[in-house]
């Protein structure tokens, strides 16, 4: 979740509502099916307290997906697992990439508008600038000796 708070009665893609009969009949799936691939670990829907299933939508696209790398693919259920997972863990690393992306765009941001402050709060009254290719004569100071007074 991003913070702030959801209304508990809206509905999400993540939102368990489906049975296993009408989860089994969107994904056009025996139901048998949808029990063995809560099994192998390829589909695990939310449960209620009685120990029911309880599918989202989302989950019924990865049933669908499951069903069409296996029929259509010929990919057996442990390349399918091995798949999900990879993923699963390709879509967490873009997220974190996401949002050290964001941190490091508002590091630097914070870091210009330092930076900015630092030259503001130079007291340009105490040192005028001149520039150095336009003047024409060298200036050394050298410390007076001790005892005389300038």
């Amino acid at each position: 979740m991003d913070g702030r708070r959801r209304n508990p009665y809206e509905l999400t893609d993540e939102t368990p509502v489906y049975v296993i009969s009408v989860a089994a009949q969107l994904s056009g799936l025996h139901p048998q099916t949808l029990r063995q691939y809560d099994r192998l670990g390829l589909v695990s829907p939310d449960r209620t307290a009685g120990r029911g299933r309880r599918y989202s939508a989302r989950d019924i696209d990865l049933l669908r997906q499951v069903q069409q790398l296996s029929q259509d693919e010929g990919i057996n259920l442990a390349g399918i697992k091995r798949i999900i997972e990879l993923e699963n863990q390709v879509a967490a690393l873009q997220s974190r990439v996401a949002e050290l992306t964001a941190a490091v765009e508002g590091a630097a941001v914070a870091m210009r508008q330092r930076e900015a402050q630092v030259h503001a709060s130079y007291r340009r009254d105490l040192v005028p600038y001149q520039d150095v290719q336009q003047a024409g004569a060298l200036v050394v100071w050298r410390p007076p000796k001790r005892g005389e007074h300038t």
